[in-house]
């Protein structure tokens, strides 16, 4: 005789009309044997408030219908365990009462708690890899030496730092890299990168490049990304250092200072001020540096007794400060929220301390992106036992991708080109996640500042 399985309810509530509660019966999965303190009380009552207005409406559907919707709530039992349940009530006759049929949904939620921190673990690996990869960036692109990435299979040019496009002039990406090679230096070069392949690393040999057959050291190193293989290049000039290939005449530090985005002043160890630059000017609302020199810089904070001995205190205490939070009050009546750096200018006679005072008006509101997510997170949650798993994480991600999209337009004005560069997305990948969230027209108004 053939055996079929039937799911059997985890709670089962026999209630009246009213919607009290008449008798229990619990699964062996639920250890609660005394159902005393239930009789006579109304079902309402044994739930979390939040659950009190789904109660009633099953109740209501299953008088009115003879059957209700499944609907989740949190229950208390006797013993102050508390469980999440999906029920539905059914009416039992004309006077037959009410059932109340429900499924423990514990294992679901913990299973959706840990699919979302594995979510998130996810998001926090993705962002270290970013970091890693930006600063390859910034090594690759601030090298001395010229460097050259060549694809391992057909040894093509993937890539050059500006280094290696002013001194060998390699431009395009794509070509062949021998053919810039003397026919008699291809050969050496080949059987120095099957040295690298077979055993890690090889000697350097000498090859003519660019547009003068300048003599150049190549040495190389084998990379592996995803499922290619390309070769690092780095090349040395013979009888020129490195560090003057590049040319290029360095910025002033009083230009960097005058030009910095942000608040940038030198006060003493009073908390005078000695120089201050043009954003300082403008966040203080004063017309010329001359005409702040020597005054304290708690003549701007708006609690200039408190945070003025804060910052004076901890860096005489601990050499620096970071990112004290304050606020900046201008000489026309204006305020700001401020985040203040400082630290000792070492070697200064007398003592200088340097700052730099961020105004942190337009940060990206994270908390109010945070309480978004958590609202469509429970919505999504109510979806438990409605919709399959595969659903609930699709729907998930693209909640919290849509968010990412939102805030990062936000924190840019909604300059698309520089949305897509703090995302890490191409222009093209932003635009088709926008017009698959229904975002683009939102930010069809900010078009003509992209760059």
């Amino acid at each position: 005789m053939e055996h079929i399985a039937v799911a059997q309810p985890d709670i089962t509530l026999h209630l009246d009309m009213k919607g009290l509660i008449q008798d229990a019966a619990f699964s062996s999965g639920i250890p609660e044997p005394e159902i005393k303190a239930w009789r006579g009380r109304p079902w309402s009552d044994t739930v979390t408030d939040v659950g009190k207005e789904k109660v009633a409406r099953m109740i209501e559907d299953a008088r009115s219908q003879g059957v209700s919707a499944f609907r989740q709530v949190t229950q208390r039992f006797p013993s102050g365990l508390e469980l999440p349940i999906e029920y539905t009530a059914v009416r039992v006759g004309r006077k037959g009462g009410l059932l109340a049929v429900g499924k423990d949904l514990q294992a679901t939620a913990d299973l959706q708690s840990r699919l979302i921190a594995a979510q998130q673990a996810m998001e926090r690996d993705y962002w270290k890899l970013r970091d890693i990869e930006t600063r390859y960036r910034l090594v690759f692109d601030a090298s001395n030496e010229p460097i050259v990435l060549l694809r391992a299979s057909n040894l093509h040019i993937i890539e050059v730092n500006p280094s290696a496009i002013r001194a060998l002039g390699f431009s395009p990406v794509g070509r062949e890299f021998l053919p810039e090679l003397a026919p008699q230096e291809r050969q050496p070069f080949e059987k120095m990168l099957v040295r690298v392949r077979e055993r890690g690393k090889a000697p350097a040999v000498l090859v003519h490049l660019g547009p003068d057959q300048d003599a150049w050291m190549v040495r190389a190193s084998l990379m592996t990304s995803d499922d290619s293989q390309a070769y690092i290049l780095q090349l040395a000039p013979l009888g020129v250092p490195a560090h003057e290939l590049n040319r290029i005449n360095p910025p002033s530090l009083d230009a960097v200072f005058e030009h910095a985005p942000d608040a940038m002043a030198i006060v003493n160890a009073e908390g005078a001020v000695q120089r201050a630059n043009r954003a300082f000017l403008g966040l203080t609302q004063t017309g010329t540096e001359a005409s702040i020199q020597g005054e304290g810089i708690g003549r701007w904070l708006e609690r200039p007794g408190a945070d003025h001995a804060v910052v004076l205190s901890n860096i005489e205490k601990h050499g620096v400060v970071r990112l004290l939070s304050t606020t900046i009050r201008g000489e026309l009546g204006t305020k700001a929220d401020v985040e203040i750096s400082a630290a000792k200018i070492p070697g200064s006679d007398p003592e200088m301390i340097a700052m730099v005072i961020r105004d942190v008006v337009q940060r990206l509101p994270i908390p109010k992106v945070r309480d978004r997510l958590s609202a469509t997170v429970g919505l999504l949650t109510e979806q438990v036992g409605k919709s399959p798993l595969r659903d609930l994480v699709s729907d998930t991600v693209s909640a919290v991708e849509s968010h990412y999209l939102e805030a990062a337009l936000d924190l840019t004005n909604g300059n698309r080109t520089a949305a897509a560069k703090v995302l890490g997305l191409s222009r093209q990948s932003l635009y088709a996640k926008l017009n698959r969230y229904g975002l683009q027209e939102s930010s069809e108004g900010s078009a003509n500042r992209d760059g």
